[in-house]
């Protein structure tokens, strides 16, 4: 029995695993054994590689490419037309499918619509990627980073909202008001 939905024009191939409650939406195309999780979204026009693993809760917007190699925890949001890479150096005449590098998103992390993720990296849980961002190196826990390439430019909270620190390096989310800590270019939540 199929527990998630699918658009009519969504094409999904054999041996995938979907969990329930997902929605497929229209010309997203699922290739053979990826892993999409309960709760996702998947937007118009995405297309999920083969062995994806997306995990509970992720939301994939418009236009989004997904290719082998990437593996995105349970609540990430994945921006409209953001892009993925998995190989360092491509060439047409050259096969380098034995070459896919992994890029891994953590749990909770939003990646900016229009933003590149170079493969190989990790994107730590919480992190902010602004729009049009090109993340070419590591990206910390609760960091926001911006720009081409991308450079952190600050903190922010499980819910996205900048941290400001006081003198004792301690910050509160102004939605959630939770607290968070600044120590050793490391945040702790209190």
């Amino acid at each position: 029995m199929i527990e998630y939905f699918a658009h009519e024009t969504a094409v999904i191939d054999n041996d995938c695993s979907i969990g329930k409650d997902t929605k497929i939406w229209h010309f997203s195309h699922i290739m053979s054994n990826c892993v999409i999780g309960e709760q996702c979204n998947i937007g118009q026009n995405v297309v999920v590689s083969p062995e994806v693993v997306l995990g509970k809760n992720v939301k994939v917007q418009n236009n989004v490419s997904i290719y082998t190699g990437v593996i995105c925890e349970d609540d990430v949001f994945l921006g409209p037309s953001m892009v993925f890479t998995n190989v360092i150096n491509p060439r047409s005449a050259i096969k380098r499918k034995n070459e896919y590098q992994q890029t891994l998103v953590k749990k909770g992390a939003s990646i900016g619509a229009n933003a590149t993720i170079i493969c190989g990296n990790t994107i730590g849980e919480y992190a902010l990627i602004g729009a049009g961002a090109v993340v070419t190196k590591e990206v910390l826990p609760f960091a926001l980073v911006v720009g081409n390439p991308s450079k952190q430019i600050g903190w922010v909270s499980e819910y996205g909202h900048r941290l400001e620190f006081n003198k004792n390096g301690i910050a509160i989310c102004k939605e959630s008001n939770e607290t968070y800590q600044l120590k050793n270019n490391t945040i702790i939540k209190l």
